[in-house]
């Protein structure tokens, strides 16, 4: 009898494992879904799930057509990762709507740049040159954070980062007395000819015939805050499948393809 109870004990603690053991393969297998936006995002993302799929990670490519509904349906659970915004914007979405969402890596920028019909350097800015730069908060952050870097200006300590946008009332120093232009961002490419140089969003320049590797005298660095990132559930960062799907976008495949695709307006931040 007690030999009849214990193979009966035996066999459901073999079922139960078996059970789990088949739940886990299960979870395993389970598709990873990623929001993106279509476009050059999708682009990549298309490359992206060959290199996962040749490491078991099974994705998918999940387009929006806006910047909203990707971290909604991230929070929601709906997806398990996003990709399509930088960290400032990120972070304006937690403060605002209190997403439990983090940056697992990097991904790429479409560098703003300093473009000029007259200098060839920013070095060569002379006093009270004037530079135009885009009037909405977000992009005319981006380029005074650039001109900063350049050593053009200095803004106050602090101004600019952690979810502030700096405007010319932030300059601190501004040793060559440059002069803003604020623009719409749009206009920015046309007004090369009434200003020493300008500020443009890659969109912008590219539509105008510039290519920013080639004619810009100044682009952001590729760690700028501005570069674009995969985005996941806090809780989440930690788990195996992030740090694959992570390594699947940083490969080399993905690196050679945007590098050949965009010729410089997308350019890899990893």
């Amino acid at each position: 009898m007690q030999r009849r109870t214990l193979l009966k004990t035996l066999s459901a603690i073999a079922a139960t494992a078996a059970l789990l053991t088949s739940a886990a393969a299960h979870a395993e297998d389970k598709a990873i879904k990623v929001g993106t936006i279509s476009g050059p995002d999708a682009q990549i993302w298309a490359v992206v799930t060959k290199v996962a799929k040749r490491e078991g990670l099974d994705v998918k490519v999940i387009e929006f057509n806006d910047y909203v509904q990707p971290n909604a349906a991230l929070d929601a659970g709906d997806l398990d990762a996003n990709s399509f915004q930088h960290q400032p914007y990120l972070d304006s979405q937690v403060k605002q709507r209190g997403y439990k969402i983090v940056s697992a890596g990097l991904t790429y920028i479409s560098p703003l740049g300093i473009y000029s019909k007259k200098l060839k350097s920013v070095k060569d800015l002379q006093p009270g040159a004037k530079v135009a730069v885009p009037n909405d908060p977000s992009n005319e952050n981006r380029a005074l954070l650039l001109l900063q870097a350049q050593g053009v200006i200095k803004l106050k300590a602090g101004a600019g980062t952690n979810g502030s946008s700096a405007t010319p009332l932030d300059i601190a120093e501004n040793p060559k007395k440059i002069k803003l232009v604020e623009l719409d961002a749009a206009q920015l490419p046309r007004a090369l000819g009434d200003v020493d140089a300008a500020a443009i969003n890659t969109n912008y320049a590219l539509a105008a015939g510039l290519q920013p590797t080639q004619d810009a005298i100044a682009l952001e660095d590729i760690h700028s805050p501005y570069a674009n990132l995969i985005a996941v559930r806090a809780q989440d960062k930690d788990k195996p499948w992030v740090k694959k799907l992570v390594a699947a976008y940083q490969s080399d495949d993905v690196r050679q393809f945007i590098k050949t695709q965009f010729k410089g307006s997308v350019v890899p931040s990893f």
